[in-house]
């Protein structure tokens, strides 16, 4: 019994004042990295990884209207991944786990709830232990598959901080049958692609993260799943707890506002994603031998999601994925053949300015639309015989000069 209360209190340990357990989230995808193992970078791959990243970034001067966005370059682990992205995750997950936590407060009856007293805490801590244990399972998996720290989409890391994963470098260079140096390149310039734009659209990390944020608080917690999870739990197993499967529990609403939110969250995802893929495709170019199967390995991969990201899309009801990446990485390459590269990177300018998902069906109407307004504004002296001149005002009693159009003496308008 003394045992069983000790499981059941280190379970049930500390929620750190949020609706998860991050702690154990933690420690339940470190476990999970430890028994299928989670090396240490070597020095030679963080050299490796410090040359890549300082090419990629050479190769995308000509390719972007942006400087550098890379203050640190490091490789990281697995573990690593997960430590430094943990910030966001928060962020991300906290609001989803509030509504679970709330709802298995709901299942005890009114009733019960005076004869609970303080043990109602206990509750809400079980609950964040059930998600906590979960997200760590599902960010140990995550962990395990990305290959640096924007390859998701989201600006998990922290701020220009390039990171590759060179152990899961490694794997996917072997299934794609490539050399491991030319993947690693790739994955180096998408990195400092990202890093390039997350750093230079300075309220583009808010609206990308906003728009998950928006999206999460439209997902409906289905209460009969809850039950029918809590029925499983074992009061005499604490690791019964953690066995748990909460795939299910959280459903998007099927409402007009919600399907909204999620057009713009996919919107967001795949105008990132699709400027990525094109920039470092043009500074690619004939660099690499293999940029095609590279290229297209990289779309599918990323709009198909993989089995990590579709457990976690299953767990907490978002899924990351960039549905229209294709059509968004067009409409980039439209805009850079008729308004160049500074034209298109200036779209970043302001939220306004963005393309929108009605856009993705003719990229050449919005590439090409005002562009001749554009180029006359831009070109139009203010100042020259015939254009606008700013008057001094007149002074008080002062009649106007006679040929003002305002002037009474002035002659009748033709």
């Amino acid at each position: 019994m003394q045992q069983f209360m000790s499981q059941l209190q280190h379970l049930l340990s500390a929620q750190g004042g949020g609706p998860v357990n991050w702690d154990l989230a933690r420690q339940v995808a470190a476990s999970q990295l430890a028994a299928t193992g989670d090396p240490a970078a070597s020095p030679y791959e963080r050299h490796a990884v410090e040359e890549a990243l300082r090419l990629a970034d050479l190769w995308l001067e000509p390719a972007t209207a942006w400087p550098t966005g890379i203050r640190t370059s490091l490789a990281w682990n697995r573990n690593e991944w997960i430590y430094k992205t943990l910030d966001v995750w928060r962020k991300l997950c906290d609001p989803v786990a509030s509504r679970m936590v709330g709802a298995m407060g709901d299942l005890v009856p009114p009733e019960a709830r005076a004869q609970l007293g303080p043990m109602q805490s206990m509750v809400a801590t079980l609950g964040g232990a059930l998600f906590g244990g979960q997200l760590g399972q599902a960010l140990g998996s995550l962990a395990a598959e990305v290959l640096s720290a924007g390859d998701i989409g989201l600006p998990l890391g922290p701020a220009g901080t390039a990171a590759l994963i060179p152990a899961n470098i490694r794997v996917y260079g072997q299934g794609l049958e490539l050399p491991e140096d030319e993947v690693r390149l790739y994955v180096a310039l998408r990195e400092a692609a990202h890093q390039r734009l997350f750093e230079h659209v300075p309220w583009l990390r808010g609206h990308v993260l906003t728009a998950v944020e928006t999206y999460a608080s439209g997902i409906r917690v289905n209460r009969e799943a809850i039950e029918e999870a809590m029925g499983r739990v074992d009061p005499t197993d604490p690791e019964s707890m953690q066995a748990i499967a909460l795939e299910g529990i959280f459903t998007p609403e099927d409402t007009p506002a919600q399907k909204a939110s999620l057009a713009r969250l996919e919107t967001a995802l795949a105008l990132v994603e699709g400027w990525v893929c094109h920039v470092v495709d043009d500074a690619a170019g004939e660099r690499l031998p293999n940029v095609v199967r590279l290229g297209e390995a990289f779309r599918r991969r990323r709009a198909a999601g993989g089995p990590a990201e579709q457990t976690f899309a299953a767990l907490v009801g978002l899924e990351l994925r960039p549905r229209r990446l294709r059509e968004a990485a067009a409409l980039w390459a439209a805009l850079t053949e008729h308004r160049g590269i500074a034209g298109r990177d200036a779209v970043w300018g302001h939220p306004d300015l963005l393309p929108s998902d009605d856009d993705f069906t003719d990229p050449v109407a919005f590439a090409t639309a005002r562009l001749d307004l554009d180029d006359e504004l831009a070109t139009f002296d203010f100042t020259a015989p015939g254009g606008p001149q700013e008057q001094p005002p007149p002074t008080p009693g002062t009649p106007e000069p006679p040929d003002s159009p305002d002037s009474p003496d002035s002659p009748p308008r033709p």
